[in-house]
């Protein structure tokens, strides 16, 4: 009997003990400051595009501000959904955040009916990073020397003229749907798999003209390639100063930016959403990293969570009404 007291007690003393050391456990990781270990940052588009690139730019600066290691993880495919469900599905502990862009959190539930998630619900905005003016841009020998030419010619030849787009969905497709929209355009749509190869067929004389990102389409136009006919900015680009705005132009519905920013996923604490906006936003400012995205003719971000909620908000009430009103459809 003795010696099963004994056995007794000493159970309940290391039951009492492993109960302590489990209640304990999470109010001590709760006052972890954070970030205490390295972060993942998702990219969900392949690796050498523009978001890629921005993000390696962002991580080493990130890395000083947050005081543990940033790395960027691709995973692309589905028009930016896969990789933007990855992050909508990871813990809430902001050890796994992301790039959310224009067609993911803003046109792809509207363009493709149902989504792995629901941008809205599934997603903390933190900061919005830049936005990406796009150009309209055709070939120097185009007889296209403006926008007025190229309305002009369109309304001729209804349904004769071609305008290339980087896939369906993204800025370089819904830039020129709303150019159609807003004129009453009778315009084929070209898709291509990227801007790249859209640009090349341009160039190559296998489409009339396409709405580019203005990073991209600046070689070609400095270079003579290529004639910019408007920017969908609401101001001229100093980089190329001398194509006015669809705005100067008395078109100033065709305002269009290709913007990206950081989210987290659903539950995400509002302390670490604000620490990781400060930090992004302390990024922006750096001198190299604004550099490089001016140097792009992109405009720089930064501001509150909150701002780019309503970025978001606004920019899905947009492309959704374009998209139902035009019918478009994803082939």
């Amino acid at each position: 009997m003795s010696f099963s007291i004994t056995r007794t007690r000493a159970s309940f003393t290391a039951l009492a003990l492993a109960c302590a050391a489990i209640a304990c456990t999470p109010a001590h990781a709760a006052d972890e400051p954070y970030p205490n270990h390295t972060i993942t940052l998702i990219v969900s588009y392949a690796a050498g595009g523009n978001a890629d690139l921005r993000m390696r730019q962002f991580a080493p600066v990130l890395s000083q501000l947050l005081g543990k290691s940033v790395i960027v993880d691709n995973k692309p495919g589905a028009g930016g959904n896969i990789g933007t469900d990855y992050i909508a599905k990871a813990a809430p502990d902001g050890y796994t955040i992301g790039v959310g862009s224009f067609a993911p959190l803003s046109v792809n539930k509207s363009l493709f009916g149902k989504l792995p998630f629901d941008p809205q619900r599934d997603l903390v905005p933190v900061v919005l990073i830049e936005k990406g003016p796009m150009v309209l841009m055709t070939r120097t020998d185009s007889p296209f020397k403006s926008v007025a030419d190229a309305i002009a010619a369109a309304k001729a030849k209804p349904g004769v003229l071609s305008i290339a787009n980087a896939g369906p969905g993204g800025a370089h497709h819904l830039s020129a749907e709303l150019f159609k929209d807003a004129l009453g355009l009778d315009i084929i749509d070209v898709p291509f798999k990227g801007g790249a190869p859209a640009s090349t067929a341009l160039l190559g004389g296998q489409v009339d003209m396409m709405f580019e990102q203005t990073y991209g389409a600046l070689p070609s136009i400095q270079s003579g390639k290529a004639r910019g006919l408007a920017v969908t900015s609401a101001q001229r680009i100093s980089t190329i100063p001398n194509i006015p705005t669809f705005g100067e132009l008395g078109y100033k519905s065709i305002e269009v930016s290709n913007w990206m920013g950081i989210v987290t996923p659903r539950g995400t604490p509002p302390a670490i959403v604000a620490r990781l906006n400060a930090a992004f936003n302390k990024a922006l400012v750096n001198p190299e990293v604004r550099e490089k995205i001016t140097s792009q003719s992109n405009i720089p971000g930064g501001g509150t969570a909150e701002e780019f909620t309503q970025l978001i908000n606004a920019e899905s009430v947009r492309w959704s009404s374009l998209i139902t009103r035009t019918k478009i459809k994803v082939e």
